[in-house]
């Protein structure tokens, strides 16, 4: 998931290069905090050490991936990206999307069981 959120973000700033998306700044930054914002969240909320933060972390990257869904139909309506730009952008927005909610499904069916690393014994957690 992050891996995808990743190459979300990559195809975010080749499309800042290669497309008329560079003209507006406003928009252009704007996509590119959303884009990064997905994949940090994530590593954020992994992190914390909880579930309950780890959910929460992901609700957020779930928003980004959702804004930046909708910033990049408003970059393609206003001819900032082309067509092939624009289905690649879309269609990844909508499978990060996707991922975060079946991840965040998960995280919730198990936090019952397993409530993250903060409450592991010392010894076994990773540093």
């Amino acid at each position: 998931m992050w891996q995808v959120a990743r190459e979300l973000a990559r195809g975010v700033y080749r499309a800042a290069d290669t497309q008329p998306l560079g003209k507006d700044y406003a928009l252009l930054n704007q996509i590119k905090r959303s884009a990064v914002s997905i994949t940090s969240n994530i590593a954020e909320g992994y992190e914390r050490g909880t579930r309950k933060q780890q959910i929460e972390f992901c609700y957020i990257a779930k928003g980004s991936a959702v804004e930046l869904r909708s910033q990049v139909i408003v970059a393609h309506d206003v001819r900032m990206i082309d067509d092939h730009a624009y289905e690649w952008l879309h269609k990844k927005c909508e499978s990060c999307s996707r991922m975060l909610a079946a991840y965040i499904r998960t995280l919730k069916q198990t936090s019952g069981r397993y409530p993250g690393i903060k409450y592991e014994k010392p010894e076994s957690i990773n540093a």
